[in-house]
């Protein structure tokens, strides 16, 4: 009887870390009304277009219009990642996030590649064997051209913003 009356004390240390968040999500209705909104909505209509008169024809016979596909997919989900980012005001939640210099790595990019892909877009177009997808891939040339225009003064608002809060009051 005496070993069942022993006890036994187990003590046991935790810890834990918690990093304080907000649970409220904001809107920042006027966001739309600034450039650099009015070019996200440009670029997210005139990106849309891009992808849309390509994926609407037979694109998989011509190997260019794939890279220009996934170039105008790519940046197109991107771009509405960072509207809703924008609009939601959850960048502000992370404030550690370096929001311009992500910017203006993402705008730099997209302009660079954009540019690319419509110059191949428009080297691409011919009245060649598929004439019926002709109108459809000049039309989707000419909005990557309009795109790349958008994301470049994307960069320059956003190499602005950048030069601005490095350079300190």
């Amino acid at each position: 009887m005496d070993d069942h009356s022993r006890s036994h004390t187990i003590s046991t240390t935790t810890s834990s870390f918690s990093v304080p968040t907000t649970t409220t999500v904001g809107y920042d209705k006027n966001f739309l009304r600034t450039p650099p909104g009015v070019l996200i909505v440009a670029e997210i209509i005139f990106g849309l277009l891009v992808w849309a008169l390509i994926a609407g024809t037979s694109y998989f016979r011509i190997s260019a219009f794939g890279w220009v596909l996934f170039v105008a997919v790519f940046y197109w989900i991107l771009t509405v990642f960072f509207l809703i980012m924008y609009l939601s005001m959850a960048y502000t939640r992370m404030p550690q996030i370096p929001w311009s210099t992500v910017g203006l790595c993402f705008n730099g990019s997209a302009t660079l590649l954009y540019l690319v892909a419509a110059i191949v877009d428009a080297a691409s177009v011919s009245h060649g064997k598929d004439h019926h997808n002709y109108n459809s891939w000049a039309a989707s040339a000419f909005f990557a051209f309009v795109v790349t225009l958008c994301y470049s003064a994307s960069t320059y608002l956003c190499y602005t913003a950048w030069r601005s809060r490095d350079q300190g009051p």
